[in-house]
C-alpha cells in the first residue's frame, strides 16, 4: 500500500474532505495526475463497480450533465468508460474525472462492504479511521 492508495481510499470513505483530494492533486504533474486516475479506474473494477453506479456517482461528484466525464459514464459498459475517463487530457477535465471516480468508488467498495465484508475481512483500506 502506497501513501497514494491510503489518500485515495480515505478519501472514498470520507475520511478526508474531497478539497484536501483537489489539492492533492492539482499539486501532481500532468503524469502523475493521468497515473492517478488509471489507478482509481482500477480501483472501481475490483470494487465492482456497475453502470447503475454512474448517475449516483455524478449526483455525489456535483458534475453537471454536459461535462466530459458524465457523458462517458453513462455511454456504454462501465468498465470500458472507465478506462475513457481516466485517459482525459485536459487539467479541467481530469479534475472533473477525479471527482467522479472517488465518487464511484465510494458507491461501489459501500456495496461491497454491505455484501462481502459486513462479518469482518482482510481489506487493508477497510481498516482506515482517517487523517492523522
Amino acid at each position: 500500500m502506497t501513501e497514494r492508495d491510503v489518500l485515495l481510499n480515505e478519501l472514498a470513505q470520507g475520511l478526508r474532505p474531497m478539497s484536501y483530494g483537489i489539492e492533492w492533486f492539482d499539486a501532481l504533474s500532468p503524469e502523475a495526475q493521468s497515473g492517478t486516475l488509471r489507478f482509481l479506474a482500477h480501483y472501481c473494477v475490483q470494487a465492482r463497480a456497475v453502470t447503475e453506479d454512474g448517475p449516483e456517482g455524478v449526483r455525489r461528484a456535483g458534475l453537471r450533465p454536459t461535462h466530459t466525464p458524465v457523458v462517458l459514464i453513462t455511454r456504454g459498459r462501465i468498465d470500458q468508460q472507465l478506462g475513457k475517463i481516466a485517459q482525459l487530457a485536459p487539467l479541467d477535465e481530469r479534475r472533473k474525472a477525479f471527482r467522479l471516480l472517488i465518487a464511484v468508488l465510494a458507491i461501489a467498495d459501500e456495496r461491497r462492504r454491505e455484501r462481502y465484508c459486513s462479518d469482518g475481512c482482510g481489506h487493508w483500506w477497510h481498516g482506515l479511521s482517517g487523517a492523522d
